[in-house]
């Protein structure tokens, strides 16, 4: 068991929330139970989850994707309102962190991404040093990449590229960070991975002639969250689930 203050405070400092300035709040975004025992995580706060967080009788919800995101509607009504009302109700603390989950050097998406798929990691590039450079050693061709992908993520990737082409430097950047695709042709990478893909996108790689792989947004970043969980249960002695609501985007 550990109280909710002292458990904010380590999350606030563990992924350095003061250094980004991001699109929404990180941290608590709202209060639950004063002492948590059970923690459920999860991508992205939905009511998917919620309910689920609920029935597994969770103290705390952790999420990649919170609430609040700048510039939303700040009205509480339909889908915002049914999840306020079912987190409430249960008293559940509601625990998110996007882009400082990104950006953690061991547990955050673009880290665990890698270790998932076995990647080296021997470079940062773009906003807050998000994105990572480095390499695949145990795929050689843009085919054999896109099959690992596959494999490890359970969906087939979009490769914009030739499948014969040798993979070079890969740069990755999980969620949706195509548009940083020029920003990776400039810091040396032959080979670029995210998980959404826009219209520009397949312009871009044709023309820097860095190749292309839309992994999917949820995909991609179904691990950072779940390691961070994973870690917190081992060194506080606490319970940890973590639920995986399908989404094919």
């Amino acid at each position: 068991m550990i109280e909710r203050e002292r458990l904010t405070a380590h999350l606030n400092d563990l992924l350095r929330v003061d250094a980004f300035d991001d699109y929404g709040p990180n941290g608590l975004q709202v209060e639950g139970r004063a002492r948590i025992e059970r923690i459920v995580s999860g991508v992205t706060a939905s009511l998917a989850l919620v309910e689920r967080a609920v029935a597994l009788r969770a103290d705390a919800l952790l999420v990649h994707h919170g609430w609040f995101w700048r510039g939303e509607d700040a009205r509480v009504l339909g889908p915002k309102r049914r999840r306020l009302a079912a987190l409430l109700g249960a008293d559940i603390n509601l625990y998110a962190y996007h882009l400082p989950l990104d950006a953690h050097a061991e547990l955050g998406n673009n880290a665990q991404l890698a270790a998932r798929l076995g990647w080296q990691v021997d470079a940062r590039f773009g906003r807050d040093a998000l994105g990572m450079l480095g390499r695949a050693p145990r795929c050689a061709t843009l085919a054999e990449l896109a099959a690992s992908v596959e494999r490890a993520l359970g969906r087939a990737p979009l490769l914009v590229g030739d499948p014969a082409r040798a993979v070079g430097r890969l740069a990755w950047c999980t969620g949706a960070a195509q548009g940083w695709i020029e920003q990776a042709a400039a810091a040396g990478a032959d080979t670029y991975l995210s998980g959404e893909i826009s219209e520009p996108t397949v312009h871009s790689a044709r023309e820097t002639g860095v190749a292309y792989l839309a992994c999917g947004h949820h995909a991609t970043e179904r691990y950072g969250v779940q390691a961070l969980g994973a870690q917190l249960a081992a060194q506080f002695d606490l319970e940890h689930f973590h639920v995986d609501i399908d989404n094919p985007a």
